[in-house]
């Protein structure tokens, strides 16, 4: 037999050809016919029942955070913006100055962008994040009718107020440098800092409520 004639088969290679050959297409049509009869399973979501939860894990929809005397994690930095693999993220920085202090530092996301219709939820703009402003939450419900709103915007994506938090802007706990809030040093609001609130935001309902309850709690750990 030449190299190239591999018509020459043992006995067992020509019957398992031979069985495979003819089961294979049978067993095959068994599935589509299966598949054609069966009752189609539709699910009525989000009008009728809920998907299961995701796992802890899961990449969701993005959110900044805050440190807990409320100013922003975000610094401006644009890393997130550079590793974004499919160019989802735009942010543009502003200054902070005593008057309108929004972070722990020189710079803030004043504008922070994410399109939807282009992010793959790969969670590279996490990793690049050096200040861990930026994580991924579980939800997952991102459906909209128009292509203007799959861009969310920093209101959206900003974390909400917890308890105790002051809203920004307000000046950072005095004495600390924004290392110390990196290095978690910062545990809530100061009185100096509720009392700044009071002061030069008089008509901030909210930010007169927390600064009311904050006063006495101290911000460092």
């Amino acid at each position: 037999m030449s190299p190239k004639d591999n018509t020459a088969l043992t006995p067992d290679r020509k019957e398992k050809g031979f069985l495979g050959r003819g089961v294979a297409p049978w067993a095959g049509f068994g599935v589509t016919l299966r598949t054609f009869f069966a009752k189609p399973v539709t699910e009525q979501y989000p009008f009728k029942g809920k998907y299961p939860a995701p796992f802890p894990r899961y990449h969701g929809r993005h959110q900044l955070n805050r440190y807990p005397d409320g100013l922003e994690k975000c610094v401006g930095c644009e890393l997130c913006a550079w590793a974004c693999p499919a160019d989802a993220i735009f942010v543009e920085a502003g200054a902070n100055t005593p008057d309108e202090q929004y972070s722990a530092g020189e710079r803030y996301g004043r504008v922070y962008q994410i399109n939807y219709l282009r992010c793959i939820f790969c969670g590279m703009c996490i990793e690049a994040c050096p200040t861990r402003a930026l994580t991924m939450t579980n939800f997952y419900e991102l459906a909209s009718a128009t292509r203007e709103d799959m861009i969310f915007t920093k209101d959206e994506l900003l974390a909400p107020l917890e308890e105790g938090m002051l809203p920004a802007p307000h000046p950072m706990v005095e004495g600390l440098t924004d290392d110390d809030y990196y290095s978690g040093k910062v545990t809530g609001p100061t009185d100096r800092q509720a009392e700044w609130v009071r002061l030069h935001r008089p008509g901030d309902v909210a930010g007169e409520a927390v600064a009311s309850g904050a006063a006495g709690q101290g911000g460092q750990s």
